[in-house]
Formats: structure tokens, C-alpha cells, sequence
């Protein structure tokens, strides 16, 4: 009996769908749902060729391609268990790179690894460290033959799937076929409830979220093969460095559905000029989910703003909550609507963990309700409930949540207890609808209020000195001191490039006082891409203040040092950092 995920193909291989893949050059190739199937056996048959046994982990280190897709369906034909991984994109940190990659590779036990001859190449020391003990394979040399039946149950180990790591090392999610069908499917009800399939208007997907992700890989891949919809790929990179290959394959196959995070909304906004504008026609896109980091009420009406010329439905833009623990999926804002936002009492909320409505309080993007299947609560640190428009932490549990942490059972049992995780998350309820306030192990703590970093982070987009999206705020404890103090790194803007430094920082330290309240011990900027991301770009700022106190962001000694009269600031070679220190 198969009950994995491979049934999901199977049942797809019925339809006229497939996969479009786009290399943002104007190059594509697409493959039928059928054909996809037909590769995913012979390459599962090719896996248990190579000693590949039920239960086996097989790591995929494979760009978006159809590769990537023989490789993890070939894996569920074999019986074993896929582990995608983020193959090496920014070369400039390969040492990092090869350090996480050997920490995940060790952390899910897999026993064979699968990429292509470039990547093999590259991490060959990356495969001697972690000594998978069938070794490593590139996907393109393995011979297909034909497979050996395996039984799938849906409670059975499908994929291992490794969370973002913002505020810790990726841990390795382990998650069951009846976990992900559940997310699907209350995925899909969402969205065909609001915009039903029509044979005159069938939905289509368009994503340029990478496939190691769960944003990508199971809401917009596996929730598109469980419809049978039409779905069309484009590599990560490939957006990154043009944000407008995206917005124009929505155009181009009048698709319906895409997804991606609050930063690629905001990228668009800003990069798409007015000439790619007039190329536009986004009047058939019916849902973007906008989820996977905090949700920003100013980057929603820029981008609606910005785009509503080119037909873009307000009610389009549709804020989510979801992590890689609960597979996917937590909560959704209705898909037919336009997003909300309510402002609550900053007082009151940091200093009482009371939301009160307020005109002129800050401001907080509604994320909705539980989806299909999912239970949400607030609770105390001891567990207890707590009661609307109180401050507490996000617990859910339902169909979707993990099966565990894999191998990690001391780990799971800190977040997991009678079926409940708790997500890390905190967060309240207001009209029955979930508003987020920050990673508990982010929040800074300042003369006994908390403070949520993002608030910090998010002031800074008004600033056009500042990369959007690219800072990190946390909280340090001075030498001579007895509390937290606000610490921010924000990475210059191009352009910028001509502003005094200590203007700049002095720029930085005013703005977050005049739009929080709260007055930085120190500003640091640096570089484009010099802040620690998460491999689906998220800031680590964990990592960030670790490296911010261990001096790991600079060489050892500074090249010049200037005292100024305001702030103190110092030159490096690597990147540039101003420290802003006033009297308190």
C-alpha cells in the first residue's frame, strides 16, 4: 500500500498538468506531471541500485531544476527520506556554508548525498567531513532503472525538512505524508473556498521560492501536484537579481496564486522601474500570501500601491503565519479581501502586554485565523491560557504539526507537550484574529518593558539611507551596567556611499527615538550583504549580536580610529562601523 507523497504525483500523473521551469533568461522547459512520475522511478530505481534502503536519508543539494524533483520523488519511490538542502549560491562565504552544511547533513544522519558535479566538486571537503556512508552522488550520473516496490504508510517519515534558524542552528524537522496532505489541503480549501477552479480560468502558481524551503517546497510545489495545478519555477537567484522575472511570469501565464515573503514584496516596490511597469498585466492574480517573516504594514501598500496600475486586485495581498514545525501553514487572513491593520497602544502593549486599539498607537498587520485543521492558543510562560488582547505565546497543534525534531527527542520535548508546540513565537488575539509582536528569544528587554526588534528594524525602511529589510536590532548588557541595552546594525543603502558616517549614524540613532521612543547605546552600519541571513534570507540576529560582540564582523585590529564630539567613529577594512554612545 503507498500512502507517501508519492501517491500525490500519482495522482497528478492523471492530469494534463506539469512544471514549467524558466531560467529568467528567457530559456524554459516544461515537464508533464506524467513524465514527472515516469523520471521519479527510474531514479528511485537508481537509488536502491546504489544500496538506498526504506528509511535511508538521502540529502538533495540541488538548484531548481528538474533534477531537484527526480532526486526528491525518487527518494519517496525508493522508500527513503529526502533532506533538500540549500546548495551554495553566495561563494563569498563557502567556510559558512560548509560548516552549516556539515552540521545538517550530521544532524539528519543522511546516508547518501545527491547533487550535481559542480557542487560535488566544491564540497568535497563538506562530503569527507560529514561521511555519509553511501557517499555522494551527482544526480546526472546515476543510472535509472527499474524500482522495487516499497510500502509507504502516511505515518511514515516522508522528508526531513530544516528550520529557517533565525534564532539557532537549523534543527531537523521531521514530518509525516499525513502531516503534509493536512497543510495542503487547508491550504487549497482557503484558497478554492474564495476563487474556485473554473475550466474556463484554471488556477496557476508561479514561485521563485527555493525548493529546500517549506514556503516553497510545500506551499507552492506540493500544494500545487495535490490540485494538479499548473506551476511555473523560477530559480531563487534568477529574482534576486532581477525582482521583475517574477511579476512578469504572473503577466505572461495570467497565473492566479503566488507566495513569498514580506522582503521580495518590498524588492519589487523599489527595483521594478517605470518602464518594466508598463509590461505588466496583473489583473488575473487572485492570492499572494505574504508570509515566512514579519508582515509589514508599509511594504503592503507600497506594493499595491505601486502595482495597482498594472490591474493588481487589492485584495490580492494576503498576510499569513506559518513555520517549518507546523509543516507549513498556522494562519490565514481571508484570501477575498484586502489585508487589515489595527493600531494598539505602544505604552500599554510593551509595558502591560495589553493590546488596546488606539489611533495612533503602532501599527500591526492582522495575520487571521487558524487554518483548516489547526487549533491556536495564547498561554502564559506556565502554560495557562490567556485572554484576548493579552501578550503571551503562540501555541498551536493539530493534523500538521511535526512529528519531532529528528533524532533530537530531549529538544522536542521542550516545544511540544500533550500535542501543543509552542512556536517561540508571542504574539495576541484580537476580533478572533492573530497579531504577532516577536521571536521570544529576540525580544529586548529595557528597564522591565519588551520591546519587540522588528518595530526597531521596521522604523528603519523609512529611512532611504538604509537597505530595506537589512537590520538587526537586539539587546546588550554594557560592561558597566545593570540591563539590556538597544544595540542596531543597519546596512547602508547605495548611494549612501557620500554621507558623513557619523551623520549617518547620528541619522539612524534620531529616527528610532523619534518613531519608538527608545534611544540606541550604539549604531553600527555596514556593507550591502555584510548581516548573517538564514538560507532563505531572513537576519539572523542571534548570529548577528554574536559576532557584533565577539568583534567577528571585523579584523583584528581597525585602521584608523576618530573620536567626534557626538558619536565615536571607526573605519575598517571590511565594512564600516559607527558607534553611536550618548549620556543617559
Amino acid at each position: 500500500m503507498n500512502e507517501g507523497l508519492i501517491q500525490l504525483l500519482e495522482n497528478a500523473a492523471r492530469s494534463e498538468g506539469g512544471i514549467r521551469f524558466l531560467d529568467g533568461r528567457g530559456n524554459e522547459q516544461r515537464i508533464a506531471y506524467v513524465d514527472l512520475l515516469r523520471r521519479a522511478r527510474r531514479f528511485g530505481g537508481g537509488l536502491q541500485a546504489l544500496g538506498v534502503r526504506p528509511g535511508d536519508r538521502v540529502a538533495i543539494i540541488l538548484p531548481t531544476s528538474p533534477a531537484f524533483f527526480d532526486a526528491f520523488f525518487g527518494a519517496q519511490v525508493a522508500g527513503a527520506v529526502p533532506v533538500p538542502l540549500y546548495p551554495p549560491v553566495r561563494l563569498g562565504r563557502l567556510t559558512e556554508y560548509r560548516e552549516r552544511t556539515v552540521a545538517m547533513l550530521r544532524a539528519s544522519n543522511a546516508r547518501l548525498m545527491v547533487t550535481d558535479s559542480r557542487t560535488r566538486r566544491l564540497l568535497g571537503e563538506t562530503v569527507a567531513a560529514a561521511a555519509p556512508a553511501l557517499g555522494c552522488v551527482a544526480a546526472a550520473e546515476l543510472a535509472g532503472t527499474d524500482p522495487v516496490a516499497v510500502d509507504r504508510s502516511a505515518s511514515d517519515l516522508a522528508f526531513i525538512q530544516f528550520s529557517s534558524g533565525t534564532t539557532s542552528a537549523p534543527k531537523p524537522v521531521g514530518l509525516g505524508a499525513e502531516q503534509v496532505l493536512s497543510n495542503c489541503e487547508a491550504i487549497h480549501t482557503a484558497v478554492l473556498d474564495a476563487h474556485p477552479m473554473r475550466p474556463e480560468r484554471p488556477h496557476i502558481c508561479v514561485s521563485w521560492l527555493p525548493l529546500y524551503h517549506d514556503m516553497g517546497l510545500i506551499g507552492a510545489v506540493l500544494t500545487s501536484i495535490s490540485q494538479s495545478i499548473e506551476l511555473v519555477l523560477i530559480p531563487p537567484e534568477q529574482f534576486i537579481a532581477r525582482p521583475v522575472v517574477w511579476l512578469r511570469a504572473m503577466s505572461r501565464f495570467r497565473a492566479t496564486i503566488s507566495l513569498a515573503p514580506n522582503f521580495a514584496y518590498s524588492l519589487c516596490a523599489d527595483r521594478i522601474t517605470d518602464e518594466e511597469l508598463g509590461e505588466l498585466d496583473l489583473s488575473s492574480w487572485c492570492v499572494a500570501f505574504n508570509g515566512a517573516e514579519p508582515v509589514t504594514a508599509g511594504v503592503l501598500s507600497r506594493f499595491v500601491d505601486r502595482f495597482a496600475a498594472c490591474g493588481l486586485p487589492a485584495s490580492c495581498l494576503t498576510p499569513v503565519y506559518g513555520l517549518a514545525e507546523a509543516t507549513l501553514a498556522v494562519t490565514f487572513t481571508d484570501v477575498s479581501t484586502p489585508f487589515s491593520v489595527q493600531r494598539f497602544d505602544r505604552d500599554a502593549l510593551v509595558g502591560d502586554g495589553v493590546a488596546i486599539p488606539t489611533d495612533d498607537g503602532v501599527a500591526l498587520v492582522n495575520v487571521g485565523k487558524p487554518v483548516k485543521g489547526v487549533e491556536l492558543r495564547i498561554a502564559a510562560d506556565d502554560g495557562s491560557a490567556l485572554a484576548a488582547r493579552k501578550l503571551g505565546r503562540v501555541i498551536v497543534r493539530g493534523r500538521s504539526i511535526m512529528q519531532g525534531y529528528v533524532d533530537q527527542p530531549e529538544v522536542t520535548a521542550r516545544v511540544m507537550s500533550q500535542g501543543w508546540l509552542d512556536t517561540g513565537d508571542l504574539g495576541f488575539v484580537h476580533d478572533g484574529d492573530l497579531y504577532l509582536f516577536g521571536r521570544d528569544k529576540d525580544v529586548i528587554v529595557i528597564n522591565g518593558r519588551n520591546h519587540a526588534p522588528q518595530t526597531v528594524e521596521q522604523a528603519l525602511d523609512d529611512l532611504p539611507e538604509v537597505r530595506r529589510g537589512c537590520s538587526a536590532a537586539f539587546g546588550v548588557v554594557p560592561e558597566e551596567g545593570d540591563g539590556e541595552q538597544l544595540v542596531v546594525l543597519a546596512e547602508r543603502a547605495q548611494g549612501a556611499e557620500g554621507i558623513d558616517p557619523a551623520e549617518l549614524a547620528d541619522r539612524v540613532s534620531r529616527h528610532i527615538s523619534k518613531t519608538t521612543g527608545l534611544v540606541p547605546m550604539e549604531v553600527v552600519i555596514v556593507e550591502p550583504g555584510t548581516l548573517p541571513r538564514t538560507s532563505s534570507g531572513k537576519i539572523r540576529r542571534s548570529e548577528a549580536r554574536r559576532l557584533h560582540l565577539s568583534h567577528g564582523l571585523e579584523p583584528p585590529a581597525p585602521v584608523s580610529a576618530l573620536r567626534l564630539a557626538g558619536p565615536m567613529v571607526r573605519s575598517w577594512w571590511a565594512f564600516t562601523r559607527h558607534r553611536l554612545s550618548r549620556e543617559r
